[in-house]
C-alpha cells in the first residue's frame, strides 16, 4: 500500500487507464478525448449507445485503445459489469472519472418523488455505483490513482429553482471530500469538480417542472447556456488539471468560484443572492444564472 499519494502528472498519459461515465456528449465525452490526445487507454460507458459509439470513434482517429459498454449508471449490476469488462481487458484503472449526470429545474413543491428517484438514481447513485465497482480494486492494487466526481456550482451554494438537482450535488461533494480522507492511505486522490454554466446538451435532456410554457423555458434556458459560452472542452482541461495538483474542490467558471469563495466566507449574503436570482429567473423565464453542470 502506498504510504503517500503518487504525482499523478495529466500532461502525458501514457499507458494510464482512464475510465469516464456519460462519455457519449458535453463534458463526458471531451474529457475522454483529452485523454486519447494525451495517449491514454480508455474505457467509456454512457447509456446512449450510439453517442458514445462517435465518442470512441472519435477518440480512436487520435490513436487510442478503446473499451466501450453501454451502461445505465443507475443500475449497479450494469456499473460492475463494465468495471470487470475493464479490468479485464486493461488489468487496471487509473483514473476514474463519475461524470454521468442528469438536470432537473423546479421548486420542490413542483417536483414529485419520481423525480427525486430518477434524479438520484442517476446524479448520486451513479457516483456510488461507479466508486463500487471501480475502487476496491484500484485500492488492493497498491497503484494509486486518482477519482474525479462531478458535483456542481448547485452543489456549492443552493438554488430554490434546482432543489432535487442541488441536494444531488451536495452529496455528490460530501461523498467526494469523505472519500478523499478515507482513500489516502491508498495513495488514491479525489476531486469534486463543481462546473458552473456550461454550455452541453443538459438544456436540452433536463426535465423542467412548474407552470408556463416548458418548451419556451427550455429554448430561454439553452440560450442562456450558450451565450455564457464556457465550453465542455475548457471544462476537461480544468478537470486533468486539477488531478494533477490533487485537489479537493475544483470549482470551473467564474460564477462556481464565486459561488465556493461566499458560501464560505459570507453565507447569508450568498443565500440571499442564490434566492434572489432564482426568483427574477423564474420570473422572467430566462433562467440565466441557473447552475446545471
Amino acid at each position: 500500500m502506498p504510504r503517500t499519494r503518487f504525482r499523478f502528472k495529466t500532461a502525458d498519459l501514457t499507458d494510464r487507464v482512464v475510465v469516464v461515465t456519460g462519455a457519449g456528449s458535453g463534458i463526458g465525452r471531451e474529457v475522454a478525448l483529452l485523454c486519447a490526445r494525451r495517449h491514454a487507454l480508455l474505457a467509456l460507458c454512457d447509456i446512449n449507445e450510439a453517442a458514445l459509439d462517435g465518442t470512441a470513434e472519435m477518440a480512436e482517429k487520435l490513436g487510442a485503445e478503446v473499451l466501450t459498454c453501454q451502461v445505465d449508471v443507475s443500475d449497479a449490476d450494469s456499473m460492475s459489469s463494465f468495471a470487470q469488462a475493464t479490468f479485464e481487458h486493461f488489468g487496471r484503472v487509473d483514473l476514474l472519472v463519475n461524470n454521468a449526470g442528469v438536470g432537473l429545474v423546479g421548486g420542490f413543491l413542483e417536483t414529485d418523488v419520481k423525480d427525486w428517484q430518477w434524479l438520484i438514481g442517476i446524479n448520486l447513485m451513479g457516483v456510488v455505483h461507479g466508486c463500487g465497482a471501480f475502487l476496491p480494486t484500484m485500492a488492493e492494487s497498491g497503484r494509486g490513482g486518482h477519482v474525479v466526481n462531478l458535483s456542481s456550482a448547485a452543489g456549492l451554494l443552493a438554488n430554490p429553482q434546482l432543489t432535487a438537482y442541488s441536494a444531488t450535488k451536495f452529496a455528490v461533494l460530501g461523498l467526494s471530500e469523505a472519500l478523499r480522507m478515507e482513500l489516502k492511505p491508498h495513495g488514491i486522490g479525489v476531486t469534486a469538480v463543481c462546473p458552473g454554466i456550461i454550455n452541453t446538451a443538459i438544456t436540452q435532456n433536463s426535465v423542467i417542472r412548474g407552470t408556463g410554457d416548458i418548451d419556451e423555458r427550455r429554448k430561454h434556458l439553452a440560450s442562456a447556456y450558450q451565450k455564457r459560452g464556457y465550453t465542455p472542452e475548457r471544462v476537461a482541461k480544468n478537470i486533468l488539471r486539477a488531478v494533477h495538483r490533487n485537489r479537493a474542490v475544483a470549482p470551473v467558471a467564474a460564477e462556481a468560484h464565486l459561488m465556493y469563495v461566499l458560501s464560505r466566507t459570507v453565507p447569508p449574503l450568498a443565500r440571499w443572492l442564490a434566492a434572489r436570482t432564482a426568483e427574477l429567473s423564474k420570473r422572467q423565464t430566462t433562467f440565466e444564472d441557473l447552475t446545471c453542470n
